[in-house]
């Protein structure tokens, strides 16, 4: 079975924008995935962390692998660009974050998808749009119609 999914991509550490570049790049090469397509970056002010200004992105695949596994694959990802855990919401070197799995909803000890702040944060809404204006987000229903409560929060288009 394969299902498209859509992967957040931040960092703001480093050389934030070649990281986002970097993880598309090798999205794009994980066995049992294919990149269908990445949004434009943006500049986004950090939310609930601290340290230099976010670039960010959305990505959509296509994949045959099971949620949990695109998930260690994500990891992997994250660790190849060197990123640590000291503390929740820590500045980041790279961060990947399952958002959506088909219209699947996963509550597990380590995976909770929709992604459970989707909605709640304009670097995931308004890249995720651009890539597919019309998504419904399993169980809370289409992304736009969240998209006015998250028009306070500062981003721009690289």
């Amino acid at each position: 079975m394969v299902v498209t999914a859509y992967i957040g991509i931040g960092a703001n550490l480093g050389d934030a924008r070649a990281n986002v570049q970097d993880a598309i790049a090798r999205l794009a090469r994980l066995p049992g995935v294919s990149l269908v397509d990445a949004s434009s970056s943006y500049r986004t002010a950090p939310i609930d962390s601290s340290g230099d200004d976010y670039v960010n992105a959305v990505a959509r695949i296509t994949t045959a692998l099971p949620a949990e596994e695109l998930l260690l694959a994500l990891h992997a990802i994250e660790a190849a660009h060197g990123r640590e855990r000291p503390y929740r919401n820590a500045p980041r070197t790279l961060d990947l974050d399952l958002l959506l799995y088909g219209d699947e909803r996963i509550a597990s000890a380590s995976l909770t998808v929709p992604h459970p702040r989707i909605t709640e944060r304009a670097f995931v809404l308004v890249p995720l749009l651009e890539l597919a204006p019309a998504v419904v987000v399993p169980g809370l229903g289409a992304a736009q119609d969240y998209l006015a409560s998250v028009a306070g929060q500062a981003i721009s288009q690289l």
